[in-house]
């Protein structure tokens, strides 16, 4: 597979446990490359501003609705609202999403809006459905 084709994910996951899952789940998929991952949504915004290059930017944030100092709905405001960022596809995802949270986070420019998988099989349909949605 060209490497032009491997998209780039940074996560945004809090719990331990999760991040663990997502990264045991996923790291094996030749069409992702997983950049470490951060805790919150301020390490996002950090992680977005130090890097040396935009080639070195993710193609895809997913990021945990609830983390400490900014939430996933947050921070995809501060990505979307940021010029240099906008472009970047964002998934947010929760242990629940109702459909206030879907609505807020969708107008706001999220390219999808999930309840967070419990199986190797629902992190692979989530991440599929994300590359399929970032085209």
């Amino acid at each position: 597979m060209s490497s032009q084709l491997k998209r780039k994910i940074l996560l945004a996951e809090d719990d331990s446990d999760d991040a663990f899952f997502f990264f045991d789940f996923l790291h094996n998929r030749a069409d992702v490359d997983l950049l470490p991952s951060v805790s919150n949504g301020v390490e996002v915004i950090d992680y977005l501003n130090n890097v040396s290059s935009d080639d070195e930017l993710p193609d895809v944030i997913v990021l945990d609705q609830n983390m400490p100092k900014l939430s996933g709905r947050e921070t995809l405001d501060y990505i979307k609202s940021n010029e240099k960022y906008g472009n970047i596809a964002v998934a947010i995802y929760s242990t629940y999403v109702g459909p206030q949270l879907a609505e807020e986070c969708l107008k706001l420019g999220a390219a999808l809006v999930e309840t967070k998988p419990i199986s190797k099989e629902g992190y692979n349909k989530m991440l599929d459905t994300i590359l399929e949605v970032v085209g």
